[in-house]
C-alpha cells in the first residue's frame, strides 16, 4: 500500500496546475540531462526555450526538495542547472529507459505516460 506523502492537500497535488508544473519540470529535466550529459538532444532548441519559460519555481508541487531546487537553482535560459539536481540518479533512470526500450517517444512516470519529443504514432 501506498502512503501519500505531499506538504500539499490532496486536492492541491493532484490539481490541473499542479500536475502540468510536474511534467512541465520532468519533461525539462530530462531534455536538459540530455543534452548536457549525453550531448543528445531530445527536443529542439526552441522547445526547451518556449518550455523553460512555462517554469513557475515559486509554484509548489508537493516535493519540497524539488520545489526548493527550482526556487534557487533553476535559471530558464539555460539548461546548465541540471547539474546541481537533487534527483539526477532519477533523471539518468528516465533518460535511459526512454533512449533504450521505448522507440515511439512515449515514457511512464508513475502511473502516466508522457510524450517527450512530439513523434506521431
Amino acid at each position: 500500500m501506498c502512503k501519500f506523502v505531499s506538504n500539499l492537500s490532496y486536492e492541491e497535488h493532484y490539481s490541473p496546475d499542479v500536475c502540468l508544473e510536474r511534467k512541465n519540470r520532468q519533461r525539462l529535466a530530462l531534455a536538459a540531462y540530455a543534452y548536457e550529459f549525453k550531448a543528445d538532444s531530445i527536443m529542439s532548441d526552441d522547445e526547451f526555450d518556449k518550455l523553460s519559460l512555462k517554469i513557475r519555481p515559486q509554484m509548489k508541487t508537493g516535493n519540497e526538495l524539488i520545489d526548493k531546487f527550482y526556487r534557487e537553482q533553476f535559471h530558464p535560459d539555460t539548461g546548465q542547472w541540471i547539474h546541481d539536481h537533487p534527483e539526477l540518479n532519477k533523471v539518468a533512470a528516465i533518460y535511459y529507459m526512454y533512449k533504450n526500450k521505448n522507440k515511439k517517444g512515449l515514457i511512464r512516470i508513475g502511473s502516466t505516460i508522457y510524450r517527450l519529443v512530439g513523434k506521431e504514432n
